[in-house]
């Protein structure tokens, strides 16, 4: 034999046992866990489980890093930065990752809530039904996030609207300000943004946004991860989404006993106390789930194309999986199952 060809095997020799030595080797925890949600009641699960320390210690000895962002599109662009490993994000914003990597961005691991959105308007706006926010100037908390599409496409596809001007993405934090001093009209807002706006400003209610669904409920908050991160580290992930699943469980026996831990939490995240009182009345407007809910995905991700936020058809083949979480959730008592179908559906229509 030549004796290259000694030389040769005895070169690739290390490799090959690398490669098989490897194969044997579980998953090695990182560093640290960056996690990224928002400062809502909406993220609740989210909210408890950092402040709790809850996740923190089921991800030993990862470090656990948390951010917390304004709206959706932000925490997106996080994720796909790769500064964000996990995130608590609204479908809207979800979806519009998934198309733009080609389905190959995120994966949607859970849901976490549903419905808590309401739309109000200030008083002497003449809004008192959903018909009457034609033309009027409405709030939502960023462009393209969840609330902004749910919103322009009731404008433009429910009452017929087709310059959609008036529609401002504002900050939920600086619209109560600006509802008082009348430079806006209404707000499209997720709790328990909507209650302030009730308490502080005298909004009224116009409806919550259930109300204009034929199935009376839409997803609001999903978990996301990378596909990489989901990949290499699903330990990881089974630890976040067992602590998320704990606290779904406490929250749908009992939500108003989690108020006041929720409203210490929420202070120390935004420096603003919000009153018992706006908490217990927003808190009633949130249905806690793990369910992602792929009808109402389907749904939204229809209207993202409509409104031009989407350049292609959407597909979300692959875009759930709740493998892990149906592990974790195994036997423990529920009232909704997760699942992984993808089907359509239609509302606000």
């Amino acid at each position: 034999m030549n004796p290259r060809y000694h030389i040769c095997a005895l070169l690739l020799l290390p490799a090959i046992l690398l490669g098989c030595a490897r194969r044997d080797v579980p998953h090695q925890p990182p560093p640290h866990v960056r996690l990224g949600y928002f400062a809502n009641l909406t993220h609740a699960q989210a909210v408890l489980g950092v402040s709790s320390g809850e996740f923190a210690s089921a991800i030993r000895p990862s470090r656990l890093e948390t951010r917390v962002f304004n709206a959706g599109p932000a925490l997106i662009e996080a994720v796909l930065a790769n500064e964000i490993d996990i995130g608590y994000v609204g479908p809207g914003p979800a979806l519009n990752a998934n198309e733009r990597t080609f389905g190959q961005g995120i994966r949607v691991v859970s849901g976490a809530a549903a419905n808590g959105v309401l739309i109000v308007a200030r008083e002497g706006s003449g809004i008192h039904r959903p018909s009457d926010l034609k033309g009027k100037r409405i709030a939502t908390p960023q462009l393209g996030n969840t609330q902004d599409i749910s919103a322009r496409y009731f404008l433009s596809h429910t009452i017929g609207q087709s310059n959609l001007n008036n529609v401002l993405p504002i900050p939920n934090a600086e619209q109560a300000g600006m509802m008082s001093r009348g430079q806006i009209d209404a707000a499209w807002a997720p709790e328990p943004w909507a209650s302030v706006l009730v308490s502080q400003v005298g909004a009224h209610v116009v409806a919550p946004e259930k109300d204009l669904w034929p199935s009376g409920k839409f997803a609001l908050t999903l978990i996301i991860t990378t596909p990489d991160f989901l990949k290499n580290h699903p330990e990881v992930v089974s630890q976040i989404l067992r602590v998320h699943h704990n606290w779904t469980l406490r929250l749908q026996q009992s939500p108003e006993a989690y108020v006041p831990q929720l409203g210490d939490a929420l202070f120390a995240l935004t420096g603003k106390r919000l009153r018992g009182s706006v908490l217990d009345s927003a808190i009633k407007n949130v249905t806690f789930t793990d369910d992602p809910m792929p009808d109402a995905l389907r749904t939204m991700a229809d209207w993202a194309y409509d409104l031009d936020f989407a350049r292609r058809p959407p597909r979300l083949a692959g875009l759930i999986d709740t493998q892990l979480l149906a592990t974790v959730s195994q036997g423990a008592p529920r009232t909704d199952r997760p699942t992984t179908q993808t089907s359509s559906a239609s509302a606000l229509n």
